[in-house]
């Protein structure tokens, strides 16, 4: 097993995975990881926007990340992974969930299974599947952290948000119920709301919204790095940026 070599900063030492991080807040939140000294898995369906991600973080003065092309969809790709991780490193300290979809924006009578389908895998069923497959390398951490990423939608049920809000807010339910079961290791699983952020997802919900006037995803990152870190004591908990 690799471990990787320490370097300053609040997460100088920690190995974090970072899915969804090809682009927007995955790729911003990997960037500032690295900075603060992460040694980071980046996973994502695209190589080419991997590698851009992977050419942030180097020039952050980090070393090279691992990256991981993998369409979360495919759950036995994730399953697998957890023993993969095991191999190279031994153990995980930071995940980041992410990666997610929006799907249509569309009365919830016309939405078409396939397309229910695909949100609830993506925004939902993956997480869990990440979290069985890495729990065991989260515990083997003094200090494993989890971090998903919710959205506003889910608090409220708002017309034409069906399955991108019901996917996030039975997230939330998820992670909670995760946060209560490991509350006597020395994992912490945390909920986290961006807000709203000048993001590709963002354009497609709002497509006449000046993007210019939103925050960038770079402006976010600090409460990622705050339930991140080895000191951090909140869980089950949703927190906004």
């Amino acid at each position: 097993m690799s471990t990787p070599a320490t370097r300053g900063g609040r997460l100088a030492g920690r190995i974090a995975l970072v899915t969804g991080a090809s682009r927007g807040i995955g790729a911003a939140v990997a960037a500032r990881f690295a900075a603060e000294g992460a040694q980071l898995i980046l996973l994502a369906r695209t190589v080419g926007g991997l590698e851009e991600t992977d050419d942030a973080v180097r020039a952050a003065g980090a070393p090279k990340a691992l990256l991981v092309p993998l369409d979360l969809r495919e759950f036995d790709a994730i399953d697998q992974l957890g023993a993969s991780l095991y191999e190279r490193y031994g153990k995980l300290d930071v995940l980041v969930g992410n990666a997610g979809i929006l799907g249509d924006l569309s009365p919830l009578g016309h939405v078409k299974p396939q397309r229910w389908a695909e949100v609830m895998d993506v925004n939902l069923t993956a997480n869990w599947r990440l979290i069985r497959s890495l729990d065991p390398l989260l515990r083997r951490s003094d200090a494993g952290r989890a971090i998903f990423v919710t959205s506003g939608a889910a608090a409220g049920a708002q017309a034409y948000w069906g399955p991108y809000a019901v996917s996030k807010a039975a997230l939330e339910t998820l992670v909670k119920t995760y946060a209560a079961e490991i509350q006597k290791t020395n994992v912490r699983a945390n909920i986290l709301d961006p807000g709203v952020v000048r993001t590709v997802m963002r354009a497609q919900a709002f497509p006449g919204e000046d993007a210019e006037t939103l925050r960038a995803p770079g402006d976010i990152t600090e409460a990622f790095v705050e339930l991140a870190e080895a000191a951090c004591d909140k869980s089950g908990e949703v927190v906004s940026a």
